[in-house]
């Protein structure tokens, strides 16, 4: 085959265009982006293999010893078919092992192995030096202002995901 032509008429050059006022006054589309560098951030600087929710999940297990794999997914916002699925993939990579509750046989009970407190420990540090990153053009008293602030909105979304009707 060989090299591919430009269809565009000569002279012309591919315009480059900002997002229209009606999505950059719009927060959900300000969220999107904010989520997308940070995912394109994890993925460069912190785990290309081992995902956030896969974080949040063994730094909640870490935190909660013990605790089922229900009660872990709230912790860490994810739905429980999400939770099962992102367990399911760390157990095959021996980062966790899931086992029955003594308790409730329906239940199960999630554990570091190892291997998951390694990968954690090595994480986190990676983690916290994006965080810091990510935050350095804020002043520092404001850090911890803005991240609790960015708490507060994501459960406030998560109560409006949940109205029947808005």
């Amino acid at each position: 085959m060989g090299d591919t032509q430009e269809t565009r008429p000569p002279g012309r050059r591919r315009q480059s265009f900002g997002p229209p006022s009606d999505l950059t006054a719009a927060p959900g589309y300000g969220a999107r982006r904010l989520y997308q560098a940070y995912l394109a951030a994890w993925n460069r600087h912190v785990d290309s293999l081992l995902t956030g929710p896969q974080f949040a999940v063994l730094s909640a297990i870490r935190a909660y010893p013990q605790a089922d794999q229900s009660s872990l997914a709230s912790a860490v916002a994810l739905d429980t078919s999400t939770m099962a699925d992102v367990c399911r993939r760390m157990e095959k990579r021996g980062l966790i092992d899931r086992h029955e509750s003594p308790h409730d046989a329906r239940a199960k009970v999630l554990t570091l192995t190892d291997d998951g407190a390694r990968a954690l420990t090595d994480v986190n540090r990676r983690a916290r030096a994006l965080d810091a990153a990510l935050l350095e053009g804020c002043p520092p008293e404001h850090r911890e202002t803005i991240a609790g602030l960015l708490n507060d909105i994501g459960a406030h979304w998560e109560s409006v995901a949940e109205r029947r009707e808005l």
